[in-house]
This record gives C-alpha cells, structure tokens and sequence, in this order.
C-alpha cells in the first residue's frame, strides 16, 4: 500500500546584484541545474530580482514593483517551466492601482499561471521594513494544485507562523515551500537567528508530517537610508526538510546552491494518516486564536441586558481554571474576545463579577490576567 507517486524539489541559493536582468539570468541558470539533477518543483528565493531594499524607506524604491499581469519576469519563467516541464514559484514585488504586495505566482510545468499568493505577515524592523512598501497580503493562504503536487507557499516573515503553515496542509497542501530574504540584524551584530529559522520550518515540517522547501539569498548587501548606509550579510542555509521535520538537504551561509531532494508522496500520505494529527484536531477548542493573546473566561450566570453592563474589571486566572465548577466545566464556557483596548465588547455573553479567582480565590495580581465585565 502506499509508494509510487515520487516528487523531486529544489531549492536555489544565491547572491544577488541590483541589476534585474543579471538576477533573473542567475535563476534561469540554476533552475536549469536543478532541473538537469530531476527536479520538479524549483523554488527561488524571495524578491531575487534585485537587492533586498526594504533597509531602507525610500519613495524611489515603489519604482521597482510592476503590475501582475504581463509582468516581464513572469512571462519569462512561464516559458521556462513549459519549456522543462517544471513548476516554478515567482516571486516579485506587485503594483496593484494604489496597492503593493509582495507576491508569488505559481507556474505549472505547462507554463500555467496557477494563480497569486500574496504575503501576510509583513514585518517591521531595523533593516526589515516591509510595512513601508507593502499592505497586508489579501489572498489569504491557498494550496495549488500543479502537475506533481499540491503545494502552499508562503514568504519569508510568514514562515514564524504555525497558523500558515496547518491552513495550507488543511487545504491539502502536500508541500510546503517558503521564499525567503533573511539575515543579519543591523542593529545588533550579535543577533543571528539562522538556527531559530530554521527550527521553526523544522516544527512546521513535523507537525504536518509534510515536506518543506526553504530558499535563502546569501551575500553582503549595502544600501542607503535615510540614516546613513545599512548592511545586511544574508546568511543562506536554504534546506529542505522531510515530513519528519529533519533536516534532508542544507546549503552553506556563503555558496551558491541548488539543493535536490526526492519524496514518496503517497508513502508520506499514509504515514501522515496514521499518526492521527489531523484527525484528532479539536478546531472548537481553537477559538482563543482568533481572538487576542490573553486567555478570557467568564463565570457562567444569567444573562445580563447591554444597559446593564457597566464597566470591566481585571481578573486573574488560576493554573486550577479547568477544574469543575458544579455540574459544568469551565471548557464549556465561551471565550470573550474582548482585548484589554481598543476592542469590541461582547455583552451578550452571561458575566457576573468577582474580587477574586472564581476557582481557587486567588487575588488579583498573583496569576495571568483575565478579563470580566461587572
């Protein structure tokens, strides 16, 4: 049972100039390479037309982005995945009317343009300051289904985030392939989070029991602020992963690369079944992921009309919260999502109020805050 349907991925490595037209001959290059080895599906690192310019705020840099449809680099790489019969995800930076995205578009081994994913998580910090240049991504995460799998994708910041990963492996997403530009810290030479990087992808791998594809820039990149010159040493280390969350293939912090792994998908399948991480997925206990990053409980009593509710009182909660209270549970009650500020409040939920843990009377400041309404 199981064995047969086989998939060989790859991942590129390499620096990048600031000339388009040198960069994109570079992934033509290795994915040619890569392809020569068997690949299938080939990743390129993400924005890799150009130099990573998020360094820097700069109103000259939107210059760079250019509309979706007939996008030059696109077209080109459509031509390419036809002429080998590969699949190949584009990234590039989108001008869409008054909006721009970082993006991806997702080439079939036909030449097929599958469709668009655009970033989520945009992140904003010394040297990585994405919020200048890009809105949050709109797309929401998708699965592509291309001729050798289906695969999700996602982009760089967003691989910090476990919920990108299962919602892509829930929509059958039987690959994970992540575009990255990442690398040293400009503001702290003693920061290198390569390690950490690459664990996370690792967890996602082996919480999905799917195989992942991470492809990294490498080189110095030097560009002007604002503030005076930025520097970012990107530090490579574009791997794949097995379903396992080990790590098959890794390139160095230097090189250029191209990185070749085969896969069983349907060995992978089964074996995915049978450790019953999808099936015993409790999405009604999930709730508090949607809502803020406090935990909210509220004592169950009778319901209270809006005018009645008159002000909200800190609270605290006790490692005990889960312990009976009568015949319920306090598993059984809603979750408030209510923040702390600046959030709607749900008065239609039951609340009463209390001046201490309703489960083992603990006061106020001596555990995590809760939230109820008095």
């Amino acid at each position: 049972m199981g064995g047969g349907r086989k998939v060989v991925v790859s991942a590129l490595q390499f620096a990048c100039t600031d000339d388009v037209a040198t960069n994109v001959a570079t992934a033509e290059r290795l994915v040619r390479s890569a392809h020569e080895k068997g690949a299938n599906i080939i990743l390129i690192q993400e924005l890799f037309e150009g130099y990573y310019f998020c360094q820097a705020q700069k109103e000259e840099f939107f210059q760079r982005a250019k509309p979706y449809k007939d996008h030059p680099t696109i077209l080109r790489m459509q031509k390419l995945a036809k002429e080998l019969g590969v699949v190949i995800p584009v990234s590039f930076f989108e001008e869409a009317n008054n909006a721009h995205y970082n993006s991806i578009a997702i080439i079939d081994a036909d030449g097929t343009d599958l469709g668009l994913y655009r970033k989520s998580h945009i992140p904003d910090g010394p040297g990585y300051l994405e919020k200048f240049y890009f809105n949050p991504g709109d797309t929401g995460f998708r699965a592509f289904q291309t001729k050798f799998a289906k695969i999700g994708v996602a982009i760089c910041w967003d691989q910090w985030f476990p919920e990108a990963a299962r919602a892509m492996v829930l929509q059958g997403a039987e690959i994970l392939l992540y575009p990255t530009a990442i690398g040293s810290e400009p503001q702290d030479d003693g920061l290198d989070s390569r390690d950490h990087w690459k664990r996370v992808m690792q967890g996602h791998a082996g919480a999905n029991l799917v195989p992942l594809v991470a492809s990294n820039r490498v080189g110095k990149e030097i560009i002007d602020t604002e503030h005076g010159k930025s520097e970012i040493t990107f530090y490579g280390n574009s791997f794949i992963a097995g379903p396992n969350g080990e790590i098959v293939k890794s390139a160095g912090d230097k090189e250029e690369a191209f990185l070749i792994a085969a896969f069983d998908l349907d060995k992978i399948k089964y074996k995915r079944l049978s450790w019953g991480v999808f099936r015993d997925r409790r999405p009604d206990l999930y709730k508090v992921k949607t809502g803020s990053d406090i935990l909210f409980k509220a004592r169950p009593g009778p319901a209270r009309p809006e005018s009645d509710v008159a002000c909200m009182v800190l609270f605290f909660q006790c490692s005990n919260a889960w312990l009976p209270v009568g015949e319920r549970k306090l598993s059984d009650l809603s979750i408030c999502t209510v923040g702390l500020a600046g959030h709607p409040v749900s008065t239609s939920l039951p609340w009463h109020s209390h001046d201490a843990c309703f489960c083992c009377q603990t006061k106020p400041n001596q555990a995590s805050p809760i939230i109820m309404l008095c």
